[in-house]
């Protein structure tokens, strides 16, 4: 990618996929009983294998997404990965032995393995690859030459033009002419030597700048020709080319969804969403891929973000609750520059460090990928809505959920189809029992949801295995406020500002953090304020006190004391 508007141009398509071959139609939720995905952006191989190991899997993601991991453009900026010099892999995010470990970590934790593959276009200027190779524009030595681009050679400026969408340079990259029996050929040679290293399927990046049949072709030359297979094409109203054109190829990602989602939940009622799907003219339930923000759309705001609070973690949470689609959980780091790389190239030393937001980590996200394991195959029943922005509705007698974003709390007897019993809250971790009638009784924080299903049972059996201490405090901030959490433990900073531990606001105005500790220590602690200047407050009173349990983590529940 040349330049910062490519962000628009080039979005990830997001949802797990699978294509078949023949008269049966494609499917978005492939075989088994996972079907979210997790799209690890820019994070590098060896931190996506310790992810699929310690949280993925665990959580039962059944897709993990990992960016192109070809051999690119050099550069500090993230769209450097989507401008490919040649198809060895050898990008910034790790070498063949890297990506290959990687897979074989994920596939030992039960999480498969998407690669974005960028096929539509090679990499503009010239210079050296991150693998070592010469390059300019329109020659790339032993791979493609000037003969292998389309004849267009401007820029695409008329979307209601097919022609000029499909042959002409995105954001000036020189485009393949896949048309060419050779640049199909290569093209399908590269997925092929991914699919030989244990690759489950692939994101086709730019779709819609090829066409169908085109990519019909490639995928017919694959040794699994029915290899998990989603496309993005971008919808744009009275465009030239539609995203249902692709639907024979695989699955397609439904960017409509994440638009209307962040109008509802910005300015109108989540009411609204009771027939939310196809009744809105979206494409088909099972070919269509779903996601509340992807790289692309969180840059160019056309929909929500982490930047967006609880409005994106309530988005997030109805999305994995709710049966349209299969969804894709964008997971990538804090941006003020939308052109700035990840952070330390790729290497995440741990979740809420160095920017790094792990979105899909979140609780109230974490949480909701069991629910939708547990529920799946199950009609909506027992919707509820206020006529205004508190919504409930079960899955069968699976799972049920309520969401409240009322700026107010919410207590009423819900009604669901869940046998008698006692059920965790997964949102929260607390329990809670329904009756004979499959009623239960709650009270909903604004901002807040709530999540049962028939998979957890107990509390107990939900906390992590590590030892800790779970942050939780209500604190109102300014714009370039932050607030942070410290004491008297090096894992907390031994009381230094500078070395204070960042708490992150998902679900503002709380802000969360889970710190590691050893079991049984007893610490001190207290919050403080931040500017962008540097400058802290610190909140009044006492030092706070708390005690990690034997096993487990000790959940606080603060307010910032101002």
């Amino acid at each position: 990618m040349a330049r910062k508007t490519v962000a628009a141009a080039l979005a990830l398509v997001a949802g797990a996929a699978v294509a078949v071959t023949g008269n049966a139609p494609a499917q978005a939720a492939p075989p088994g009983e996972k079907d979210v995905t997790a799209v690890m952006f820019e994070w590098n191989f060896a931190s996506v294998a310790r992810e699929c190991t310690d949280r993925l899997g665990p959580a039962g993601y059944g897709y993990v997404q990992v960016s192109p991991p070809q051999e690119h453009l050099q550069g500090s900026q993230w769209w450097t990965s989507y401008q490919p010099v040649s198809y060895k892999i050898a990008g910034r995010l790790g070498d063949r032995t890297a990506f290959k470990n990687m897979i074989a970590t994920c596939h030992a934790a039960g999480v498969k393995v998407v690669a974005d593959s960028v096929i539509n276009h090679m990499a503009n200027g010239s210079g050296t690859g991150t693998g070592g190779t010469p390059f300019s524009k329109y020659d790339y030595p032993g791979l493609y030459s000037g003969a292998d681009m389309d004849d267009c050679r401007a820029t695409i400026s008329n979307y209601q033009d097919r022609a000029n969408v499909q042959n002409c340079e995105l954001v000036q990259l020189p485009d393949l002419d896949t048309g060419e029996d050779y640049v199909r050929g290569k093209i399908a040679g590269y997925l092929n030597d991914l699919l030989s290293l244990g690759v489950d399927g692939f994101r086709i990046d730019a779709a819609k700048h090829m066409p169908a049949a085109d990519l019909a072709n490639i995928k017919s030359r694959l040794t699994n020709p029915s290899v998990h297979w989603k496309q993005e094409a971008i919808y744009g109203a009275g465009e030239a080319v539609s995203p249902s054109e692709y639907l024979g190829n695989g699955d397609v990602q439904e960017f409509r969804y994440a638009r209307d989602l962040k109008r509802v939940l910005n300015g109108e009622k989540l009411a609204y969403l009771k027939n939310f799907g196809e009744a809105w003219g979206y494409m088909p339930s099972a070919q269509s891929g779903v996601f509340v923000d992807n790289h692309d759309t969180e840059r160019g705001g056309d929909t929500l973000s982490y930047k967006d609070g609880a409005n994106y973690t309530l988005a997030s949470v109805f999305m994995l609750a709710w049966p349209y689609g299969s969804p894709d959980v964008h997971s990538g780091y804090e941006w003020t520059d939308k052109d700035a790389g990840p952070p330390n190239n790729g290497q995440v030393n741990a979740c809420y460090s160095d920017g790094w937001k792990c979105q899909h980590a979140w609780r109230e996200i974490s949480s909701m990928v069991a629910f939708r394991n547990t529920a799946r195959g199950q009609a909506v029943t027992n919707w509820w809505d206020n006529g205004n922005n508190a919504i409930a509705f079960g899955r069968g007698s699976k799972a049920y959920v309520a969401i409240n974003h009322e700026s107010s709390a919410l207590t009423r007897t819900f009604q669901t189809s869940l046998p008698a019993g006692t059920y965790c809250d997964v949102q929260s971790n607390t329990p809670v029992t329904v009756n004979a009638s499959g009623q239960f009784t709650a009270t909903l924080g604004a901002n807040t949801a709530l999540a049962l299903h028939t998979g957890a049972t107990n509390c107990g059996t939900t906390q992590p295995a590590t030892a800790g201490a779970s942050f939780s405090v209500n604190a109102t901030t300014v714009t370039g406020q932050n607030i942070y959490v410290t004491g008297n433990r090096t894992e907390l900073g031994n009381w230094a500002p500078a070395s204070a531990l960042k708490l992150d606001p998902a679900s503002y105005p709380v802000w969360k953090l889970t710190v590691n500790l050893p079991a049984g220590t007893a610490f001190e602690y207290k919050y403080v304020r931040k500017d962008a200047a540097g400058n802290v407050t610190w909140e009044s009173g006492a030092n706070r006190t708390a005690t990690v349990p034997a096993s487990g983590q000790i959940v606080l529940n603060d307010t910032f004391r101002n």
